[in-house]
């Protein structure tokens, strides 16, 4: 048990430690998550601003700080809090016998660089898309996307607007992802880091894009505002699961486009009953009654 406390403690610590000397700029600027985000965000936004597809939505849209506000928590506050679980539920598997190793099916350390980050890249995106199924399809988890489906308007800061309990079943699942290839992470993993945030932010973003015939392989704006959409076809929990690839929508024919104005509702049916502040939303989905 002490091992335990001891190796929470550490990872919570050390989580805190590297945070606070990210804004300080005393990490390498290439793994510096803290003013890379803030840069991506910057970028997008200006691109939004530039070049708005839905030109009547002001600068600063409904919700715009609450969602800036979800930004920092999910990525770095809940982070720290919770990293020191990780590391005991790792270290708790390892007691039991259960190491990285033991789920490979793939060995992608000794092939050339670019192809462990592509690798590396489709495989987590995978696993991401089958946890976003899963977020839909079954009621408890769908009680915690609500709030990223709470989103009225449409731009690049909703892409991190989540309950922070969305946070504990990606996790496992991505290190699930990096088990099937033997534990490995490439070296380079800060460059599909800082792919899937842009990506992220551009599909969340007041911005018409399509990639043209690449629409079937990456996700895009037009794409992802469908998912968001009020009105869903008939009998389906949702479409478009697209993280940073299309290509698993088109495969598993959950794809769904059927035009590209920008000029449709979003959110879900109940939604102007849900909490609009930062603590209600956190407890929606523990309250009974909640659905």
């Amino acid at each position: 048990m002490n091992n335990y406390m001891y190796a929470f403690w550490e990872s919570f610590k050390g989580t805190a430690d590297w945070t606070i000397r990210s804004i300080l700029f005393e990490v390498p600027w290439y793994t510096n998550y803290f003013w890379g985000l803030i840069l991506i965000s910057l970028v997008v936004w200006a691109l939004e601003i530039l070049f708005p597809w839905r030109k009547e939505q002001k600068i600063i849209r409904q919700d715009f700080w609450l969602d800036a506000f979800y930004m920092f928590f999910n990525f770095f506050i809940f982070s720290i809090v919770i990293s020191g679980v990780y590391k005991v539920l790792e270290l708790s598997f390892e007691d039991a016998g259960v190491a990285a190793q033991s789920l490979s099916l793939l060995n992608i350390s000794e092939w050339p660089q670019w192809s462990q980050l592509l690798i590396f890249f489709i495989v987590l995106d995978f696993v991401q898309w089958f946890t976003h199924v899963l977020l839909h399809r079954f009621p408890f988890l769908w009680k915690f996307h609500k709030v990223h489906h709470s989103v009225k308007e449409m731009g690049f800061a909703a892409h991190l607007r989540y309950h922070w309990m969305e946070n504990v079943l990606y996790k496992p699942l991505k290190t699930f992802g990096v088990m099937i290839l033997g534990g490995f992470e490439p070296q380079q993993a800060y460059v599909v880091h800082f792919i899937t945030i842009a990506i992220g932010h551009l599909n969340h973003a007041n911005i018409k894009i399509t990639w043209g015939i690449f629409k079937y392989i990456f996700n895009n704006p037009v794409m992802h505002l469908y998912h968001h959409a009020y009105v869903l076809p008939e009998g389906r929990y949702g479409m478009n699961y697209g993280i940073s690839l299309s290509l698993w929508d088109y495969i598993f024919n959950t794809a769904y486009v059927p035009e590209d104005s920008g000029q449709i509702e979003i959110g879900f049916e109940g939604d102007d009953k849900f909490p609009k502040d930062f603590i209600g939303q956190s407890l929606f989905g523990f309250r009974k009654g909640d659905n």
